[in-house]
């Protein structure tokens, strides 16, 4: 077996978990004892993409929404959850979908509606239910809008993505 892809240093200590993202075929997203989160293009991996540095100590847990890659959930001995939108480097950016029937229409009830904002990168939500190390962050295989997370002190907490943002990306 013969090695296709290394990225070295990628976080200076200790690289705790990684994913791959479920709709982009050569991104992943990386996290480690530097308190970082990282998302590299596996094209060109001489620097990240894109660099998350939200938590205040060791990132243990990092992972895509398989139905919305925009959404990442990072989980870390700080005791929080991060739920970020990383919507600059989904497989779905905004206005990604608009064909040009879509545009006539919209030139046609302009008046009628306000253009809806993009959204940009940024932190969702941060959740601090946990009172010790969170240990395991993943989303729910039936419900993309739920999601998980474990502490070491055996607490489970189980969360849903705000309605608000829920249905700003699906409107």
């Amino acid at each position: 077996m013969s090695q296709i892809y290394c990225i070295e240093n990628a976080h200076g200590q200790l690289v705790r978990d990684l994913d791959f993202n479920p709709n982009k075929q050569y991104y992943l997203a990386s996290c480690g004892d530097d308190c970082k989160v990282k998302f590299w293009d596996t094209r060109n991996v001489t620097e990240p993409v894109k660099t998350l540095e939200e938590h205040s100590h060791w990132v243990w847990n990092v992972r895509y929404n398989h139905s919305h890659d925009q959404l990442v959930l990072t989980g870390s001995s700080d005791s929080r959850v991060i739920l970020s939108n990383m919507v600059s480097i989904s497989s779905e950016p905004f206005g990604h979908l608009v064909d040009d029937d879509d545009i006539s229409d919209q030139e046609d009830h302009r008046s009628e509606e306000k253009s809806k904002e993009p959204l940009q990168d940024n932190v969702i939500a941060t959740y601090e239910e946990h009172e010790d190390s969170v240990y395991a962050v993943d989303w729910s295989s039936a419900d993309p809008w739920l999601f998980a997370s474990l502490s070491y002190d055996g607490r489970l907490v189980i969360n849903r993505v705000p309605r608000a943002l829920k249905y700003h990306i699906l409107l």
